[in-house]
């Protein structure tokens, strides 16, 4: 794959700096869309999370308004909208509003997982019950019968019509996951499907999930063939040890999500001198592994790599570091080394 341009997205999860604000978060995230749109990128998704003070993106839907209105060209979307948290003729009806407004640039990425912790998932419920997860293959149905005005005349909601109608174009439905049963629900039903490659956990499984999907794969009238996203970790500077120094940031980010520390992002000085513990430092080299963190070189090689792994050339960039305008450079520079404009 080496002689192949690659495609290349974004995932933002608008990361709180230390010391910053929530509100600062979410202008970086539209001003992050803008400037990649320049650099060449396809798609810019945003990313749902709920009580968690270290990311502001607790509604991605209305996100994906403002940056669609900010932008021009590249496509705007969820990864995802945690769909067991909601109405599937809700949801429809928030997707297919802003593709009236934006037509043929919207991405209705869908997620199983909660996107929070299970007191959180209750209080996105209350006073109704927490819903059934088991539920979630049907809810997945139903938003897609909803967008396509194509439910089953047998359906108890068959002549509910989602709004507005009508339209010209239709969001584009992608599953997004870490795990097997994603990629099965993905592939019975000819969607696209997104890798969580950055998760961190279980990635030596990820290439046999992508397999799997493509082995079961039944083409439907959203996609002929099967179509895999992997969503990397990646911090990319003019140095390897600039890029090492940056991601030192995000490392104590992840460090502190599973000590169930509620922080921001901690500056590079903070995080290289924070006092490791040995298993600390042991989980971090475990979690490093799955990152790209480098000079455009070594990014682009490692890159290649992951393509390999997963038969794809169609990746998602995560990027979490403390400055912004090392952020915005460290796309900048992916995009110039692995195919942008």
């Amino acid at each position: 794959m080496s002689n192949k341009n690659f495609t290349l997205s974004v995932l933002d999860q608008s990361p709180v700096r230390q010391g910053s604000t929530a509100a600062e978060a979410l202008r970086d995230t539209i001003a992050l869309a803008e400037a990649t749109e320049k650099f060449g990128y396809k798609r810019f998704w945003v990313a749902e999370h709920h009580s968690l003070p270290g990311f502001a993106g607790t509604s991605p839907e209305i996100m994906v308004g403002q940056i669609a209105a900010r932008t021009q060209t590249i496509r705007v979307g969820s990864g995802g909208v945690m769909l067991s948290h909601y109405s599937a003729f809700k949801v429809a009806e928030v997707f297919r509003m802003l593709d009236a407004l934006y037509p043929g640039r919207i991405d209705l990425g869908i997620g199983r997982a909660p996107g929070s912790d299970p007191r959180t998932a209750a209080a996105l419920s209350y006073p109704s019950q927490t819903k059934d997860i088991n539920r979630f293959p049907e809810q997945i149905d139903d938003v897609i019968a909803y967008l396509h005005d194509s439910h089953d005349p047998a359906h108890p909601f068959a002549s509910i019509q989602a709004g507005p109608t009508p339209t010209s174009t239709t969001p584009e439905v992608w599953l997004l996951g870490s795990g097997i049963d994603s990629a099965y629900m993905a592939a019975e039903r000819g969607l696209p499907f997104s890798y969580a490659h950055f998760f961190g956990a279980g990635t030596e499984n990820g290439p046999r999930i992508a397999e799997a999907y493509r082995k079961r794969f039944q083409p439907s009238q959203f996609l002929s063939e099967p179509l895999v996203n992997v969503a990397v970790h990646i911090v990319c500077a003019e140095t390897a040890e600039e890029a090492k120094r940056l991601a030192s940031s995000r490392n104590l980010v992840r460090l502190n999500i599973v000590r169930n520390r509620r922080r921001g992002v901690p500056s590079p000085e903070e995080a290289l001198s924070y006092p490791y513990t040995p298993e600390e430092r042991a989980y971090l080299e475990q979690f490093s592994r799955v990152n790209i963190d480098g000079t455009p070189d070594q990014v682009r090689a490692q890159l290649e790599a992951v393509a390999d792994a997963y038969q794809t050339t169609d990746i998602t960039v995560v990027t979490i570091v403390y400055d912004f305008a090392a952020k915005i450079r460290s796309y900048e520079l992916v995009a110039e080394v692995c195919g942008g404009k």
